[in-house]
């Protein structure tokens, strides 16, 4: 699958840009469907992007019939300020004309829920908005930060859990804190019409060279995503240096 590389220098005009593309594949998706689902991330340009929504009476988006989920989330309690859900309210979703019933967070670690039964459950609330023949809902647009090791989600390089089969898995272990998460399989997540990763800084130009070099390789995470319409990069000129 070949991958579109973007650059956006500046962090506004990188939010800009982001922003501006994703209404336009949210906008269409309303206009074909009466709905679209999209997948939000968390990390620093991930929430970032957010605070570039239209969420003015003007906005061309008619944010009611948008859906929003997560392809991941930390296992932590649902007041925790490490929520990316908690994160994505703050930046966006509060002041977006959004029903509660279309924001699917995943379980809090404080849900009455152990991690592996907070997989199920939002693997069983994906499925009870599938599209026909399916397990999942149809992403539209599913936004990927990308970490320094190249980790999407939380699918970690040659990590146990991340080779696990289905639609949501439970993380224990984890490289980076919290040590339990809860995370969309590669599968689910090349169910999406869109993917979109993010990455902004230097940080992040190793990381983003084994993603534009490698194609499925489970130490380079990043490698195994693939968007069923299209897979693009978006960065910086730091995070694209080494390309």
């Amino acid at each position: 699958m070949n991958r579109t590389l973007r650059i956006v220098d500046g962090r506004e005009a990188f939010i800009e840009a982001v922003a501006s593309a994703a209404q336009t594949v949210i906008c269409d998706a309303i206009a074909r469907k009466g709905k679209a689902h999209v997948a939000l991330t968390g990390g620093t340009m991930g929430i970032a992007v957010l605070t570039g929504f239209d969420v003015s009476t003007t906005s061309p988006v008619d944010w009611s019939q948008v859906h929003f989920w997560w392809g991941d989330e930390r296992f932590v309690e649902h007041e925790s300020a490490d929520r990316n859900c908690l994160q994505a309210r703050e930046a966006f979703i509060s002041a977006a004309d959004v029903p509660e019933g279309n924001v699917h967070e995943m379980p809090a670690a404080n849900s009455g829920l152990s991690l592996d039964e907070a997989a199920s459950a939002y693997a069983h609330e994906l499925s009870e908005h599938a599209q026909a023949g399916s397990n999942l809902p149809e992403f539209d647009l599913t936004f990927l930060g990308i970490g320094p090791d190249a980790h999407v989600a939380s699918l970690f390089p040659d990590h146990p859990d991340a080779k696990k089969p289905g639609t949501v898995v439970s993380v224990r272990n984890s490289p980076k804190p919290p040590p339990e998460r809860i995370s969309l399989t590669y599968s689910a997540l090349n169910a999406s019409k869109r993917i979109w990763v993010v990455a902004c800084g230097a940080d992040k130009a190793e990381a983003v060279a084994l993603m534009m070099s490698n194609q499925g390789s489970l130490s380079v995470p990043s490698s195994c995503v693939n968007g069923r319409d299209e897979t693009v990069l978006w960065a910086d000129n730091a995070a694209s240096s080494l390309i």
